[in-house]
């Protein structure tokens, strides 16, 4: 059975910074010089008095109709505390835990009046988890023939004294999302693939950009034989916003044309967390610079470690 992803969308946290007033007010690690070195102009700040829920919901209505056929949704957050909206203050007051599972999921459901569907929380794959939102996705579609559309989304917004940098990439509070439906339009999705190393769960920043090279390109290498490719056959990737350095890197170690990873989108947006792919993909998509026929390789890594991939043709 073929599954398709539609409508990608994208929301930023409502402040805009440049990577010198952030550097100025002490939001990352690195020096101006070195996160304009590595591709980054600006990023995006939720406001104090924005949430995860409003994330989500600013999000989700830029879909408009195509959630009225929506009967499953999938919201997936980086940050395990992103994943509940309620009071710590009001749990330690009470002793209830009820105040620690006020769901952004939940909220979400209420306040785009989708009474009639069915809810997944995911989480524990931090950056890697809109992609194992599609997967899922996927799956439910092909197994469960009573499951019509299904929204895969992400929120994640940082504490408000949060440093905004992680493994030397600047980062933005948003959200994403897209439809995973049966409905021939967009993308098809042709593939998905995951590997977890839990026993660098913890590891530094210098650690995590130590071992990306090596688990991406096996990602990769795995992701296409699942679907009995090799990478001549792959017209783009998409990738997550991170140092334009190590895409040069990773396309020379994978001969792929570095001219076709494409996410143009790190200057202005950083890295959002989730979101990465989504953006690129409808900034690229938006362009019509994929023809239909072309095949796309989704990749993202997180903290975990994870690291998963999606493989799209265009209709």
């Amino acid at each position: 059975m073929n599954v398709y992803l539609h409508d990608p969308v994208y929301a930023l946290g409502d402040t805009t910074y440049t990577v010198d007033e952030s550097v100025s007010a002490s939001r990352t690690l690195s020096s101006a010089d070195t996160l304009r070195e590595a591709g980054f102009q600006t990023h995006h700040v939720c406001s104090p008095d924005t949430g995860v829920q409003e994330l989500a919901a600013r999000t989700a209505e830029q879909l408009g109709e195509c959630l009225d056929t929506v009967s499953t949704v999938i919201f997936s957050t980086c940050l395990p505390m992103n994943g509940s909206v309620g009071s710590f203050a009001d749990y330690q007051e009470s002793r209830d835990v009820k105040h620690l599972m006020d769901f952004p999921a939940s909220r979400l459901q209420a306040a785009c009046g989708l009474q009639e569907t069915q809810v997944i929380g995911l989480n524990q794959q931090a950056c890697t988890g809109m992609l194992g939102g599609i997967r899922l996705a996927r799956a439910l579609l092909r197994s469960e023939s009573d499951i019509d559309d299904i929204l895969c989304i992400t929120a994640d917004r940082f504490p408000p004294d949060a440093i905004y940098e992680q493994s030397y990439n600047l980062i933005s509070d948003g959200g994403a999302a897209v439809v995973i439906s049966r409905l021939e339009r967009g993308f098809r999705v042709i593939g998905c693939h995951q590997i977890t190393n839990g026993a660098l769960v913890q590891a530094s920043d210098d650690e995590a950009v130590g071992t990306y090279f090596n688990y991406t390109h096996r990602l990769v290498q795995e992701s296409l034989a699942k679907i009995d490719a090799k990478i001549s056959d792959i017209d783009w990737i998409i990738a997550q916003n991170m140092n334009v350095k190590a895409w040069q890197i990773l396309a020379r170690l994978l001969s792929f044309d570095a001219e076709r990873v494409y996410f143009d989108s790190l200057p202005e947006v950083g890295h959002v967390i989730s979101g990465d792919n989504v953006i690129n993909l409808k900034r690229l998509d938006d362009s019509e610079a994929i023809q239909p026929g072309e095949k796309l390789l989704m990749l993202m890594a997180g903290y975990g470690m994870n690291w998963q991939s999606v493989i799209l043709e265009k209709v």
